[in-house]
C-alpha cells in the first residue's frame, strides 16, 4: 500500500497536528507520501526531511518556542495598522516567517527530501490551484502559508501566490491522484465546528471560507474511489476562542493541544482493525 499523510491548513491550530503526528509514529505508522497546505506544509515539510519518530521532537521544540505569535508575523499592533493603511492589503511582514524558515531549512530543496512531498498554493494569474514539488522548500512554505489579509502575496519566479487553503485545505484528493490508497487526515478540527451567522466584518470572510474548504472535503471524501482508505484523526483543544480576531497569534493552548489529540488519535487508531 501507498501511505500519504495529508496535513491540512488552519495556522496556529496547527499544534495538534503534532499530536497525531506522535501518535501515527508511535504505532510504527510512516508515509510513503506527505502533503501540505499551509501550516500544513510547514508540519510536512519537517515530517519529510525526517520521517521517523525523532521528527516529533523538533516539531514541538519548534512550536513550543512560538510564546506570542511575534515570531511568526512580528510588529506591535500599532506597526500592524501602519502597515496596513500603507499597503491596503495585509497588516504583517512576511520577514519573520521567512526567515525562521530560512534558518529551520536552509537551502533545502524538494528532490533533497527522502519521501516524495508536496506543497499546495493559490496562483494569483491563474486563478489556479498549484502543487510546488520542486526547487527551494522556503519558497514554497510561504506561498503557502501567504494568509490573505495577514501577509502579503508570495513571489515565486514570474507568479504570485496566496494561501493554498483558498483552493485545498485539506489535500486528500491530491493523494488520490498521486496513487495513495491508505490516507491519513490531519486536520485540525474546524471541519467539525458548527459555524454561526456572521456578525462583523471579518466574520464574513472566515465563515466564507470555511463554508467552501468544509464544501471541497465533504465532497472529496463522499467520492473517494474504491480501494482507497481514509482516516479523518480526531483533533482536540480547539474552541470557537480561535476563530475571534486576535487567535491566530495565540498560541498559549499549544502545550495542552498536542497532547490532547495525541491521546484521542492514539485511541483512534487502536481501536482500528
Amino acid at each position: 500500500m501507498t501511505t500519504a499523510f495529508v496535513l491540512g491548513g488552519g495556522g496556529v491550530l496547527g499544534a495538534v497536528e503534532v499530536g497525531m503526528l506522535r501518535a501515527l509514529f508511535e504505532r510504527g505508522i510512516t508515509p510513503d507520501l506527505v502533503l501540505g497546505t499551509s501550516v500544513g506544509a510547514l508540519n510536512g515539510a519537517l515530517v519529510a526531511r525526517d520521517p521517523s519518530p525523532a521528527v516529533i521532537d523538533r516539531l514541538t521544540e519548534m512550536w513550543l518556542t512560538t510564546t506570542t505569535g511575534r515570531e511568526v508575523y512580528g510588529d506591535r499592533p500599532l506597526r500592524t495598522v501602519r502597515r496596513a493603511v500603507a499597503t491596503g492589503t495585509h497588516i504583517y511582514s512576511a520577514s519573520p516567517i521567512r526567515r525562521r524558515l530560512a534558518e529551520e531549512f536552509g537551502d533545502l530543496t524538494f528532490e533533497d527530501l527522502p519521501v516524495q512531498f508536496q506543497v499546495c498554493a493559490a496562483s494569483i494569474e491563474r486563478a489556479a490551484e498549484h502543487w510546488f514539488h520542486t526547487g527551494p522548500l522556503v519558497d514554497a512554505i510561504v506561498a503557502s502559508a501567504a494568509v490573505p489579509g495577514l501577509l502579503p502575496p508570495a513571489k515565486v519566479g514570474d507568479e504570485h501566490f496566496l494561501d493554498g487553503g483558498i483552493v485545498n485545505s485539506i489535500p486528500v484528493d491530491r493523494a488520490v491522484q498521486l496513487g495513495a490508497d491508505l490516507i491519513y487526515v490531519l486536520q485540525v478540527g474546524r471541519i467539525d465546528r458548527p459555524l454561526s451567522v456572521p456578525k462583523r466584518p471579518w466574520e464574513v470572510a472566515r465563515v466564507s471560507f470555511e463554508i467552501a474548504r468544509r464544501h471541497r472535503f465533504a465532497r472529496v471524501m463522499a467520492e473517494l474511489p474504491d480501494g482507497v482508505a481514509a482516516h479523518v484523526l480526531p483533533a482536540r483543544g480547539t474552541s470557537a476562542r480561535d476563530d475571534t480576531l486576535l487567535g491566530h497569534r495565540d498560541f498559549s493552548s499549544v502545550t495542552q493541544r498536542i497532547e490532547d489529540t495525541y491521546l484521542a488519535s492514539l485511541a483512534y487508531l487502536d481501536a482500528q482493525p
